[in-house]
């Protein structure tokens, strides 16, 4: 695992960036609390685990997710995002208000848990959703072209959200953000096919810049996350550069059998836990899952059973939308007892597992 110290060095290094990168002292503490983490075990994630659930919707009172009705412990990584952001919207692309996840993320921090933001960015020159692939965007995205202007706009507003979002010091808190995912796959108006590899690079490294310097949101952490892979080459395609990638991620989903997926998750894990090691960086399984969760014992025997030796740092499973799209156990789903076997594990850690000890004890 690299070091703090490390990390700091790898953050001094500047290519195609007007200036060497940014990182505040409170990212570079989380990245610490990172790596005292994966010492332990892997921690549990959920995408937008406390906004709502199976049956129910947070109203701004709660602090509540389906994870915990089952185990009594909520997750230790939680996952949000901003789509819709970029269009001055009150909610997001899966309707969860902006003040909602500004919110949470400030009672998370509290309870000592660990936020990581995707965003599901709108297609800039169509004006639909990530998944409408018209153009080719990311070209006129670039400095000196046509959108630039538009993006350094979008850019800002995101800033904005992120440096509003502090604790009861007044410091930011800490992010970990992971823009543009699965750029290696043909489905986001980012992706395959819809710009080269050089211009991606590109563009991530901008996009850093303008966060970190331009409008100085310098307490994130940037996560790097292909889509499913079959080597290291494929996995680095994409990749803009260590000095401004702090995590190596990969989503992987099971669609088709149990055994296909651990083979590939086993196959990719193996990789990534590599150039981990070569590159001194921690990595996670930044999204995942089964949805509806058909197999009973699928966390025993088949999650668990690639990522409990794996090093990785965290897993994160997809969000509970509702019967029909969700990817974690809700009270009376067939694998929730499986679930409660799995919470059990010593080095399955949750949001009581890592919070740091000044916190731990009110943040039960």
């Amino acid at each position: 695992m690299g070091s703090c110290k490390s990390l700091k060095k790898v953050n001094t290094v500047s290519v195609r960036t007007t200036k060497p990168r940014k990182i505040s002292p409170e990212a570079q503490n989380l990245y610490k609390r990172l790596q005292e983490t994966t010492e332990k075990g892997y921690a549990f994630g959920h995408q937008d685990a406390t906004a709502y659930g199976i049956g129910w919707k947070n109203d701004g009172t709660l602090f509540k997710s389906d994870l915990h009705e089952i185990t009594g412990q909520h997750p230790a990584v939680h996952g949000f995002d901003i789509g819709h952001l970029e269009l001055g919207w009150e909610y997001n692309l899966d309707t969860v208000p902006f003040t909602l996840i500004q919110n949470q993320i400030k009672k998370i921090h509290q309870k000592g848990g660990v936020i990581t933001i995707s965003w599901h960015a709108s297609n800039p020159i169509s004006g639909g959703d990530s998944w409408n692939r018209k153009g080719k965007p990311i070209k006129k995205l670039l400095s000196g072209r046509r959108l630039h202007k538009t993006y350094k706009t979008w850019l800002a507003g995101i800033a904005g959200f992120f440096n509003n979002i502090k604790d009861d010091q007044g410091r930011p808190i800490p992010i970990i953000f992971r823009p543009f995912h699965e750029m290696n796959k043909p489905w986001f108006w980012w992706g395959k096919g819809k710009c080269s590899a050089d211009e991606y690079k590109r563009f991530w490294r901008e996009t850093v810049d303008l966060l970190t310097h331009e409008f100085s949101a310098d307490q994130l952490l940037f996560a790097y996350s292909p889509d499913a892979f079959d080597s290291r080459e494929a996995y680095l395609e994409y990749y803009p550069g260590d000095d401004i990638v702090d995590i190596l991620g990969m989503d992987l989903y099971q669609h088709w059998t149990a055994k296909s997926f651990s083979k590939n998750l086993n196959d990719e894990l193996k990789v990534i836990a590599q150039l981990g090691k070569e590159k001194q960086k921690l990595y996670a399984l930044t999204e995942s899952g089964l949805n509806k969760v058909r197999i009973s014992d699928w966390w025993t025997k088949v999650i668990d059973q690639q990522l409990a030796n794996s090093g990785i740092t965290w897993a994160l499973f997809w969000r509970n939308a509702r019967k029909s799209h969700h990817f974690v156990s809700y009270p009376g789903h067939k694998s929730a007892s499986d679930l409660m076997q799995l919470a059990q594990k010593d080095y399955v850690l949750f949001l009581e597992d890592i919070a740091p000890t000044e916190v731990s004890s009110e943040a039960q």
